[in-house]
């Protein structure tokens, strides 16, 4: 029940919909924030092991979790915090798979997310000057700069300031150490190629003695927590926005109607200004079905863009075996105090200065994030002793194409909402970087003295090999 009045509406409680809230909140505007997922409490969000590795192994079976247990985060996180496939569907064209995560609670995907921070730059937002693909972008660096900042500064980010202009330094508090295997990869990696190999800028791992009982990485345990503590916010779980309400002249939103989860009613909620923070697909599904085509009064999109060109980050991933570097002391700190986290881990930021690698024969470019001995198994889940286990993931740009996009499907979900149809496809030039990651992920994990091999080879999973044998994320 909404119990304060309110002058705004924040659709989302992620990490946009915590920004927003905690910036309005501050200026003395009163906030509703309007959340489609239930509140958890803290024990529910963190859950323990092994009743955590068990729902996971569970949501797989099931199929209630199969697409998004693709998602490396799946295996780190509470799968609590991942929503029911089986109650929130989408399609998409058969040739086409799609990955997409939906983080159903106060909080959204600001608890599952990796926690990795990094700047764009002026040369990411400018980039067509350079290789005249589709238009720049509407904003200069210098104008995210404060902005990065500040959130940099408020959220405590780990970081060092490395000098690199691809990838802009920010308000750091100091780096997180490698691991020992890092440390040695990191000198076989210069040695043999001369990469930019820095320490990950973002979140390091959860300290509840430091940092409150929930993750600083998370809305709930930083901008929505701020916001709340401002007394101008208050937050209404359990409800799906399902469309805006548009004014006579169908050019100004005048409300949104929402889905009570608990008993399928609807309301409609009035508000001068609605600040749509949801999920790019969730917030083109409200959009879409806020549209003259799916309501009488909706609105009119005059350029016929609503849903095009959508671009997600293309990813290739390689787990690799290398050899342990660790004993003693050392072993028992890495497992203590440098666990995997956004902060703790590294990464390669080729961005778009690709020249010391060849065969470059695409647009854009793309940065490679990984960790060594952040994850391992107990001993007797590995499969080559005296090993650690490490990961290799490059994330790349997807150009924008006409081709790519959200429309609305004729299927409905429990609460007769059209649910999303996703058609996005790689097109040649991401084959080609994708081709062109392969090879430099394959060739600097073999110069490091590490070998690749698929999960499975490495760590004893009976249960659920057959499943991920048909993962679209873990093939080729």
């Amino acid at each position: 029940m909404i119990s304060r009045p309110y002058e705004v509406i924040v659709i989302g409680s992620g990490a946009t919909g915590g920004v927003a809230a905690l910036t309005l909140a501050e200026a003395g505007i009163r906030v509703l924030v309007v959340e489609a997922g239930p509140q958890f409490s803290v024990p529910q969000v963190m859950g323990s092991e092994p009743i955590n590795t068990f729902n996971r192994i569970t949501g797989v079976i099931s199929g209630e979790k199969r697409i998004q247990a693709q998602h490396p985060g799946y295996w780190k996180a509470n799968p609590l915090l991942y929503a029911n496939e089986k109650e929130n569907s989408y399609t998409h064209p058969i040739d086409a798979p799609f990955i997409w995560t939906q983080g159903k609670q106060v909080g959204g995907r600001s608890l599952t997310w990796g926690g990795i921070t990094l700047r764009l730059s002026q040369s990411d937002l400018k980039a067509s000057r350079e290789d005249g693909f589709g238009p720049e972008w509407p904003i200069e660096y210098s104008e995210l700069d404060p902005h990065y900042s500040e959130l940099e500064r408020r959220l405590k980010v780990f970081g060092n300031k490395d000098g690199l202009e691809q990838l802009p330094d920010g308000n750091y508090i100091a780096p997180l150490p490698f691991t020992t295997s890092e440390e040695c990869f990191e000198k076989a990696i210069k040695s043999s190629f001369n990469y930019p190999f820095i320490h990950s800028r973002g979140f390091g791992p959860h300290k509840p003695e430091v940092n409150g009982e929930w993750p600083i990485s998370s809305s709930p345990g930083s901008t929505l927590k701020s916001a709340l503590n401002t007394g101008n916010v208050e937050i209404l779980s359990r409800h799906i926005a399902e469309r805006l309400i548009m004014h006579p002249g169908q050019e100004v939103a005048s409300g949104v109607v929402v889905v009570d989860t608990t008993d399928g009613s609807r309301k409609e909620l009035d508000s001068s200004l609605i600040v749509i923070c949801a999920s790019t697909i969730n917030t083109l599904r409200l959009l879409l079905n806020s549209e003259q085509k799916q309501q009488p009064n909706g609105f009119i999109d005059p350029s016929g863009f609503l849903g095009k060109r959508v671009m997600d980050h293309m990813s290739i991933c390689r787990f690799f075996s290398f050899p342990s570097r660790e004993s003693g002391l050392n072993k028992l700190n890495s497992q203590k105090d440098q666990v995997l986290s956004g902060a703790g881990s590294f990464f390669i930021p080729f961005g778009s200065k690709l020249e010391h690698t060849s065969n470059v024969n695409f647009l854009r470019g793309y940065g490679i994030w990984g960790g060594i001995n952040r994850f391992d198994p107990p001993n007797w889940l590995k499969k080559i002793p005296d090993s650690t286990i490490g990961f290799l993931i490059a994330h790349g740009e997807v150009l924008a194409s006409s081709k790519n996009k959200v429309s609305l499907s004729n299927k409905v979900d429990r609460w007769g909402i059209p649910i999303p149809h996703i058609n996005c496809k790689w097109g040649k030039n991401e084959q080609e970087m994708s081709n062109h990651m392969k090879t430099t992920l394959e060739e600097i994990i073999q110069a490091s003295g590490g070998k690749v091999m698929p999960l499975k080879s490495l760590v004893k999973m009976p249960l659920l090999e057959p499943l991920l044998n048909n993962a679209v994320a873990l093939k080729e």
